[in-house]
Parts: structure tokens; sequence; C-alpha cells
């Protein structure tokens, strides 16, 4: 059974950081595209950054030169470090793991349970 664990939100004032982790168990983990999303009340959940298995990255333009994605497969993590942090950063946080075969077809799709981040004064 895949399961991806979530950790490292919290609240944090404008211009902190926060480093959230994502652990991944069930799969086999350098396969997967690895990606963050964040879902902010009122919005839809939108993409904040991905991390292929060749480690090729994108990120939100929101969030350019101020986030990192990154991967260690050999702990089978993922994570985001999120420096420089604005009000407008304040969301819901969601790990997300996607595998597509050779056609692009999307094999597998799992979600983590989120986990909140908060940037206030």
């Amino acid at each position: 059974q895949v399961q991806l664990v979530e950790s490292g939100g919290g609240l944090v004032q404008p211009g902190g950081s926060l480093r959230l982790s994502c652990a991944a168990t069930g799969m086999i983990f350098t396969i997967y595209t690895m990606a963050w999303y964040c879902q902010a009340p009122g919005k839809e959940r939108e993409l904040v950054a991905g991390i292929t298995s060749s480690r090729s990255t994108n990120y939100a333009d929101s969030v350019k030169g101020r986030f990192t994605i990154s991967r260690d497969n050999a702990k089978n993590t993922v994570y985001l470090q999120m420096n420089n942090l604005k009000p407008e950063d304040t969301a819901v946080y969601y790990c997300n793991a996607k595998f597509r075969n050779a056609k692009g077809e999307l094999v597998h799709d799992y979600w983590g349970q989120g986990t909140q981040v908060t940037v206030s004064s």
C-alpha cells in the first residue's frame, strides 16, 4: 500500500523559511515524478513544484527563486525548501506522486494527507 506522509508545515513569519518533507513507502520511488501542490481556502489545488525521476524540475511562477524542490532516492523522500515566505503562500501543501507509462498515460497518482503552512506576523 502506497503512503505519502508530509511533515514540516507550521506557522512562520513573513520572510521566514520552512522545509517540507514527504516520505514515500510502498512504491518504487525512483520511477515516480514527485510534486508539491498547494490549496488555499476557497481556491483550487495548484502545482507549486515538480521533480522528475531524472531530477528535472519545474516551478510555479509565483515561487521561482524562493522555493526549491529536491529528492533523496536513498531515503524515498522529496523536499520543498521554502524561503522568503509571503502571506499569500499560506495554504495546505500536498505531496503527489505520478507514474506515466511509455505512452505517457497516467498509471498511478498518489496523494499525501497535506500539511498546513501559515505565513503571518
